[in-house]
């Protein structure tokens, strides 16, 4: 077995930071992304952890991101605001709408942006953790790239497309669910690969013909098993529609990869704050 290595978590925060400056972010671009990264790590979830650097850096220099972007704000109306991230760095974007969420909530009650021509944005909990520190309830989506089949289907037809939620909780702990809605994140097969694995647990994939495998390297090929049979193939269209459609962005198969380099990646982001405060003190919800 090889030996295990410890890295603290400020050392690889700035390792990643330099590989994104040199691929061409500059510093505050690079340095929420890097954190964004490590916090996922640190979480014990290395599927969307710094293992995500090689892709990103592969789009960078593939020229699928605008590394000097930041994204505008294309309407606002109420508690409502849709959001263009111009292929901007996908932190950046999400940092921009978290807190436009939030300043909306605090001014409404709610606040609900939705996100359009962005990248993808390392773990959906970050996003929603940053929302629920300003003592709000954040619910963040995004849809990600075709690799999911309907249920009985064979063509893949929507993204892993997570879910999450984060709940201001005592002692600034949250309570989070973050969950694709597939049964693994692609990630996860990643790991798996760059781990030397060649197997998979039952019910991760299927092959490109729709049928179960435990093969990596048939499944890498193949499609991500959705969650829970139909339900798993029901959520992951509501994410599309929140995401997607919603945003008037690319849904389903008009979506790119982190992992593909022909074309921006194009994803979608939805994102909810609730000003718990407008309905029962903070501290007794607590």
């Amino acid at each position: 077995m090889p030996e295990k290595i410890i890295i603290r978590d400020g050392v690889l925060r700035d390792f990643a930071e330099r590989i994104l400056q040199g691929a061409g972010l500059a510093p505050e671009a690079a340095a929420v992304t890097a954190d964004c990264l490590v916090y996922a790590n640190l979480r014990g979830v290395d599927s969307h952890g710094v293992q995500l650097l090689t892709f990103y850096v592969d789009q960078l220099l593939a020229g699928n991101i605008q590394t000097r972007g930041r994204g505008n704000v294309l309407s606002e109306s109420g508690c409502c605001l849709l959001y263009d991230g111009e292929n901007s760095v996908g932190q950046v974007v999400s940092a921009a709408c978290a807190d436009h969420a939030v300043r909306l909530a605090q001014a409404h009650g709610m606040g609900l942006v939705s996100a359009r021509r962005s990248n993808h944005f390392g773990a959906a909990a970050y996003w929603a953790e940053r929302i629920s520190a300003r003592g709000m309830i954040g619910i963040v989506m995004c849809n990600a790239s075709p690799s999911v089949p309907p249920w009985q289907g064979k063509d893949g037809r929507v993204g892993t497309n997570p879910i999450c939620m984060s709940v201001p909780g005592e002692n600034s702990r949250p309570w989070l669910l973050d969950m694709a809605t597939t049964t693994v994140a692609m990630g996860k097969m990643f790991k798996a690969r760059m781990a030397g694995q060649t197997t998979i647990p039952a019910g991760w994939a299927m092959d490109k013909e729709g049928v179960p495998t435990t093969d990596l390297a048939t499944a890498l090929g193949g499609l991500l098993m959705p969650l829970g049979g139909y339900k798993g193939s029901g959520l992951g269209m509501m994410v599309e529609i929140l995401c997607g459609v919603l945003s008037g962005g690319a849904m389903s198969t008009e979506v790119g990869g982190v992992y593909i380099l022909s074309r921006p990646m194009g994803t979608c982001h939805f994102f909810l704050a609730i000003d718990v405060a407008r309905l029962i003190p903070l501290d007794q919800f607590r």
